[in-house]
């Protein structure tokens, strides 16, 4: 088996991309489709692995239809969009009455995917509980509805999607690790955009070819400087981003010859962030993305760890220190202290006043970039800064963003 997916040729790749519609030569790229194509003649479980609007969706549909499970249903969960109240229901079903609004019973997505495919996308955000029964299911085939006492059977053929990293998820607690390990019997590893610079011309054209027969104008065409510029942007939003701004620029610009000049006017404003995205390292060394969360962790870190030592130091000098019975020395030397040696102490103590001011700032401007960053949403938001979004949504409220 192994044999004949190194061995497909270039037309095999080809025709695979043009019935689902990729669009791409980059070797990573055509590595998952042969892996995908390969992995679809059994029953293992794939995680298809990758940042947000790469084109995770398009390899669940590959190994459905190259798979005996073909002429069996096929079905796309996105974990991430139903609410934690009622994602159980949405997979398993539930029976009449199991709770308030179970008016009659339902039939969840493993029961009408028996004999087929089911896609969970974004299965890192499935709560801890459901991850549970997900693991169940993988195992023994067997579900139980809620509300129901009755073992079910099921036989079906589950690939899954992320865009987390795994293993920070489990250090963390928010993912189970024997579940990761049960999806993760195969991984398909979707390269982004800034890891596919050869592809990006092709796709750009691409979308402005659709755009131009949706909107019944001349396609734009990009001139020599801002290809370059096109291929060297760092692309947050990877293929998803790269098709936004050309329908952007394919229904406002009056003139279809694209400079880069016109291309910027595009691309994120912020022009520090901008330049600091068209210098990133290559793949292989310490990334910017990873730099970055990176610096707003520890700007975080600091603030709190700054804050702590503020109460600690008015403690001290109030001669109330909440560490006194652990530290009677230091007790002690607060409580003999000389006015001038108080004073001299306060001024410092207003020193640290100042700098967690500061922070503050930097927290309230951090958490207002990667708002705008992400377009408002909140949980992507949170993964950017690498906080929980409990903490990200008390941040928002406090600061008034």
């Amino acid at each position: 088996m192994a044999d004949i997916v190194r061995n497909m040729s270039t037309q095999e790749i080809q025709t695979i991309k043009q019935r689902f519609g990729i669009i791409g030569q980059n070797a990573q790229l055509n590595r998952g489709i042969e892996v995908a194509v390969q992995v679809a003649l059994t029953d293992l479980s794939v995680l298809i692995t990758g940042e947000s609007g790469v084109g995770k969706e398009f390899f669940p549909q590959i190994i459905h239809a190259y798979s005996a499970r073909k002429h069996g249903p096929y079905f796309a969960v996105n974990c991430g969009a139903i609410p934690e109240g009622t994602i159980d229901s949405e997979l398993f079903g539930h029976e009449k009455g199991a709770f308030t609004d179970a008016k009659a019973e339902r039939k969840g997505y493993f029961e009408i995917a028996n004999g087929g495919t089911l896609f969970l996308d974004e299965v890192g955000e499935l709560p801890l509980q459901t991850q549970v029964r997900l693991l169940r299911v993988l195992e023994t085939g067997e579900f139980i509805r809620m509300g129901s006492s009755q073992v079910q059977k099921t036989n079906v053929r589950v690939v899954a999607a992320t865009n987390l990293d795994m293993p920070r998820a489990i250090q963390e607690g928010r993912f189970r690790e024997d579940l990761y390990y049960r999806l993760n019997t195969v991984e398909i590893k979707v390269p982004a955009l800034r890891e596919r610079k050869e592809d990006i011309p092709l796709l750009f054209r691409k979308f402005a070819l659709d755009f131009s027969d949706r909107y019944r104008m001349p396609a734009i065409r990009l001139n020599e400087e801002a290809t370059e510029l096109l291929k060297n942007y760092y692309w947050n939003g990877n293929v998803r981003q790269l098709k936004n701004v050309a329908e952007q620029i394919s229904i406002i610009e009056t003139n279809h010859d694209i400079t880069a000049d016109t291309l910027r006017r595009y691309l994120p404003a912020n022009e520090m962030q901008t330049s600091l995205q068209l210098v990133r390292p290559e793949a292989g060394s310490d990334t910017y993305m990873n730099e970055r969360e990176l610096l707003y962790k520890v700007l975080f870190d600091m603030k709190r760890e700054m804050s702590e030592m503020r109460q600690q130091l008015n403690g001290l000098l109030q001669g109330k220190s909440p560490i006194a019975s652990a530290t009677p020395t230091i007790q002690q030397s607060a409580q003999t202290l000389t006015p001038r040696h108080k004073e001299r102490d306060y001024q410092v103590e207003e020193v640290y006043t100042e700098e967690v001011g500061s922070m503050e700032e930097v927290e309230r401007e951090t958490i207002r970039r990667a708002l705008e960053k992400t377009g408002g949403n909140r949980r992507d938001a949170a993964r950017l800064l690498s906080v929980s979004e409990r903490t990200l949504y008390r941040k928002i409220k406090e600061y008034q963003l």
